[in-house]
């Protein structure tokens, strides 16, 4: 899967025909001209039906104090696969697409975090990735946060999925 080649949109569905790259970095410019301080937080999650599975990554643009705005793509996964096979390529999605906007944000001096939507209470199903997840989250480099701290996935992906 190449995140670059992706078609993202805003949350108004406004569609972008550019590199995800090209986009946060105009939406950096434009913000930080206008005299935002800005965070990035990128997450995905992901909904099973019986045929499939749905999956959703966001980058979301944080204004200090302001607000913030998203973008997002959806990906379609024909093969059924375990509850932690699917968190982990949760995870995939969310470094990946992090991993190319990285060095965008580094230029300009922007945070970036990592967001899962894995549960760190043990009774929760989807626990049985959160070691492997923040493993290789953090050994890539990245901030990363679990639930209820990771809002891009658990609240931004899941309203777009």
């Amino acid at each position: 899967m190449k995140i670059a080649q992706q078609k993202w949109r805003n949350f108004s569905g406004k569609m972008f025909n550019l590199p995800i790259t090209d986009i946060i970095e105009n939406a950096i410019i434009k913000e930080q001209k206008a005299g935002h301080r800005l965070k990035v937080c990128v997450g995905s999650d992901s909904q099973a039906y019986k045929s499939h599975i749905e999956y959703a990554t966001v980058i979301v643009v944080l204004r200090e104090g302001k607000g913030g705005f998203m973008f997002m793509t959806n990906y379609s996964g024909t093969k059924h696969i375990g509850i932690k096979e699917r968190m982990l390529k949760e995870v995939t999605m969310s470094v990946e697409t992090a991993y190319s906007v990285c060095h965008i944000l580094d230029e300009y001096n922007v945070e970036l975090e990592v967001h899962v939507d894995i549960n760190t209470n043990p009774k929760f199903e989807s626990n049985v990735a959160l070691k492997d997840a923040m493993s290789y989250i953090l050994g890539m480099g990245f901030v990363f946060k679990a639930k209820p701290y990771a809002f891009a996935s658990s609240s931004c992906a899941d309203k777009v999925v």
